[in-house]
């Protein structure tokens, strides 16, 4: 038999009996699962603060971390052995993402299998052609390995790239709330005429701790909220600064001046050091690209010159 065979035979094998584990009849849930429901003492929140939530498709309602989905005993297994379930669920929440922890450990599972997919099929066509066993079979974990972290790495620039668009926000809106103030709105008012006139990420989340403090969450611990759900250093000093002021009873509007001057600074020292970024990354092309051709333009026609010379 050949190497090839072995792994298409090993494939379809492995499809037949997931698919024979999704059957209604052998998937049947334990008597726990089917008694949790009635048992479980869930809390009566609002569902105008609940994450919202895509319909699934039928891919992904087969595959998800549902009862009756085929990857639900392993996103389980993924969560009960992974110490990081807290900071995954931070993670989520920072990225502004509505999934839950067992469906990333399900599109975890996901990316490993497709990746462990390549891994074999790299493997087949090493053996195939005489290669070393050894690197053959290393072939699969590794691409296993690299689909799980290319999960977790997806997720780390997801929250850099909001991490970038709420600073990018805050000047605007800090500037906005400092306005607000200062013409005699309150905290709460002003919160909910920036949050309903600017679009954008930081709005959004404006909104979520306005609705959170409507529904009986002291506003102090709904801007405390609002800075868990996000990593970026100077918004959480801004939130934080706003929930001292509001707390200690200080003036609203000084303190709203005070950090919107600091915002526009950093700001302007993030510019500046963005530019000198670029101004680095404009050198390489100078002197790699540009540099050897003006030399070239220099040098040749003296050289041509020399060689007609008798």
């Amino acid at each position: 038999m050949s190497p090839l065979g072995a792994g298409l035979g090993l494939l379809a094998g492995a499809g037949l009996w997931l698919v024979l584990l999704g059957v209604p009849a052998w998937a049947r849930p334990s008597l726990d699962a089917r008694l949790a429901p009635h048992l479980a003492d869930r809390p009566r929140g609002s569902r105008l603060l609940a994450p919202g939530r895509a319909p699934a498709g039928v891919l992904a309602r087969l595959l998800g971390t549902a009862p009756g989905g085929l990857l639900a005993p392993l996103a389980r297994a993924a969560a009960r052995r992974s110490p990081s379930t807290a900071a995954v669920s931070r993670r989520l929440l920072q990225a502004g993402s509505a999934t839950t922890v067992e469906h990333y450990r399900a599109e975890q599972v996901v990316w490993g299998a497709l990746g462990g997919a390549a891994g074999l099929l790299l493997a087949l066509g090493v053996v195939a052609r005489g290669g070393p066993l050894l690197a053959a079979v290393l072939l699969v974990p590794t691409g296993v390995l690299g689909g799980v972290l290319g999960r977790d790495q997806a997720l780390g620039r997801a929250v850099r790239r909001r991490e970038e668009r709420l600073l990018a926000e805050l000047p605007t809106v800090a500037e906005l709330l400092a306005l607000a103030v200062g013409a005699g709105e309150g905290a709460v008012g002003a919160l909910h005429r920036v949050a309903r006139t600017c679009r954008g990420e930081l709005s959004a989340e404006l909104g979520a701790t306005l609705a959170d403090a409507r529904s009986g969450t002291p506003l102090v611990a709904a801007l405390a909220r609002m800075g868990e759900r996000t990593s970026a250093e100077p918004l959480t000093r801004f939130v934080d600064g706003i929930a001292v002021a509001v707390e200690r009873g200080s003036p609203l509007a000084d303190v709203l001046a005070a950090q919107a001057q600091d915002v526009r600074q950093l700001a302007r020292r993030r510019l500046v050091e963005a530019g000198g970024r670029k101004e680095l990354a404009m050198i390489v092309p100078v002197v790699f690209l540009v540099l050897p051709v003006t030399v070239v333009f220099a040098v040749y026609p003296g050289l041509a010159v020399l060689r007609m010379s008798p």
